[in-house]
Formats: C-alpha cells, sequence, structure tokens
C-alpha cells in the first residue's frame, strides 16, 4: 500500500483489524422450550365422557 492514509481511513483499517482478531462470542446455552410449545399439550385427546372421565386427563398416554 502506497501513499499517505487519511486519520479517517487509518480508522477504519483498524477498526476492520481490530473485529478480524477479536474472538467469537460463545454460544448461547440452548435453553429447554417451554410447556407452551410443547407439541403434545398442543394435540390433547378430546374429553373423554363417563363415569372416570374426570379422571382421563391426569392418566398418562
Amino acid at each position: 500500500v502506497r501513499g499517505n492514509p487519511t486519520p479517517e481511513e487509518l480508522a477504519a483499517v483498524v477498526s476492520v483489524l481490530t473485529v478480524a482478531g477479536a474472538p467469537a462470542p460463545p454460544p448461547a446455552p440452548a435453553r429447554p422450550a417451554g410447556a407452551w410449545a410443547s407439541r403434545r399439550l398442543q394435540l390433547r385427546t378430546p374429553h373423554s365422557y363417563g363415569p372416570a372421565g374426570w379422571l382421563a386427563p391426569a392418566l398418562p398416554r
């Protein structure tokens, strides 16, 4: 490179080299999805009728 750089050009080169030499930020830790994202809760079975219908939502599927 030849010539006399202006202070703005020199500042631009220094900022680019500073960013290029900086370490990459660590990846964000994976957070478990909340209950609102659970497909199991979104696709519930229809209501059960009969004597034990009140118990059906509490039973495992």
